[in-house]
């Protein structure tokens, strides 16, 4: 059965910086897009940032310039490093990760809190 584990999130004050992981169980070579979404409380789940196999990275208007996604050597964990971080950036945050089958797998979420 295939995992992924976050973990990063955390309260912190406006203007600072928090770095969520995910460890994925499946093999790199099932891997095929990462990504980062989240959702805050009365709104719909949105990407925040997506990264291909040829490391293509896609961010919402919103990250543009704060947030940057990487994975480390063995592709197999994906970070979000988040700076400036602002109240509106307070949300449940969502590795994601689609295999070459399409198969879309999600994780359990982190708690990102940012206060003003």
């Amino acid at each position: 059965q295939v995992q992924l584990v976050e973990s990063g999130g955390g309260l912190v004050q406006a203007g600072g910086s928090l770095r969520l992981s995910c460890a994925a169980s499946l093999s790199i070579f099932s891997i095929n897009v990462l990504g980062w979404y989240r959702q805050a409380p009365g709104k719909e789940r949105e990407l925040v940032a997506r990264l291909t196999p040829g490391g293509s990275t896609t961010y919402a208007d919103s990250v543009k310039g704060r947030f940057t996604i990487s994975r480390d050597n063995a592709k197999t964990t994906v970070y979000l490093q988040m700076n400036s971080l602002k109240p509106e950036d307070t949300a449940v945050y969502y590795c994601h990760v689609r295999d070459r089958i399409f198969r879309d797998f999600w994780g359990q979420g982190t708690q990102v809190t940012v206060s003003s």
